[in-house]
């Protein structure tokens, strides 16, 4: 959901996470990575302006760009 938002495809998130693409689609389907590529993912998807939640249940939403 955090990529599709962002309008990144599984290549362009691999590329900007410096990692395979088959570890996207890995991530994405909830099979077990590493805890270190998991967290390189997330501060990827974070410096995109991705901001994990957790309102009743694990979440996302784009962060409001400064004015």
């Amino acid at each position: 959901m955090a990529r599709a938002g962002l309008g990144l495809g599984v290549r362009e998130l691999a590329a900007l996470a410096d990692v395979a693409p088959g570890t996207i689609t890995r991530l994405e389907r909830g099979e077990s990575l590493y805890p270190r590529t998991v967290e390189t993912i997330r501060a990827t998807l974070e410096g995109a302006g991705v901001e994990f939640i957790d309102g009743g249940g694990p979440g996302v939403r784009l962060r409001e760009k400064a004015a």
